[in-house]
């Protein structure tokens, strides 16, 4: 394949196409898309297999338990959860919190979990969920920043440096140090 070959894209075909993806990947990006994708599909092993009839060639493999009913509240509540997360993501924390909860109350009573199939991508939904940190704008400033009081210039006179916000020294200190002013003191600043 030549990369220098022209490719021809019949707009009108593919722009559709590439709409659809590009408003997904936005939306993905906004949101815990990772955490509420694993904990959704926990729900569905955990929920599953207590119901099932499994069978392997003439062997029946039957999991009915009196934990049916909790196992299957265990699935659809860590389904809802996964849900939640795409669809408001300012409950993170809890539904990362509740979803670790859930796929280890899910160990006793649903079949180890849904013989893990359940209960790692539970717990690794979870851990995302309370990982996850919504990003900020390129051209917003931090809060802190713009909190500062309109008296207190104690702060922005210690920021004075240049555009990367460095430190500049104190009107005491000199901007550099020689051998004997570093190692006179011990390498401590006496004067603040």
């Amino acid at each position: 394949m030549n990369p220098q070959a022209p490719v021809y894209v019949r707009a009108e075909d593919d722009a559709w196409l590439t709409m659809v993806w590009y408003r997904f990947y936005a939306w993905r990006g906004r949101r815990p898309f990772w955490a509420g994708l694993f904990t959704l599909f926990s729900g569905f092993p955990i929920a599953y297999f207590p119901y099932a009839d499994l069978r392997l060639g003439n062997l029946s493999l039957a999991m009915a338990t009196t934990g049916g009913a909790g196992a299957l509240i265990i699935g659809i509540l860590l389904i809802t959860l996964g849900l939640a997360l795409w669809f408001q993501e300012a409950i993170r924390v809890f539904a990362g919190v509740a979803s670790i909860l859930l796929a280890l109350v899910s160990l006793p009573v649903s079949n180890l979990g849904g013989f893990g199939l359940g209960f790692v991508p539970a717990l690794l939904g979870g851990a995302l969920a309370l990982a996850w940190v919504p990003g900020r704008q390129a051209n917003e400033a931090p809060a802190d920043e713009m909190a500062t009081p309109a008296g207190d210039t104690s702060k922005a006179e210690a920021m004075v440096g240049g555009p990367q916000a460095m430190p500049a020294p104190r009107e005491t200190e000199t901007a550099y140090a020689s051998e004997t002013t570093a190692h006179a003191d011990g390498g401590r600043n006496s004067a603040g």
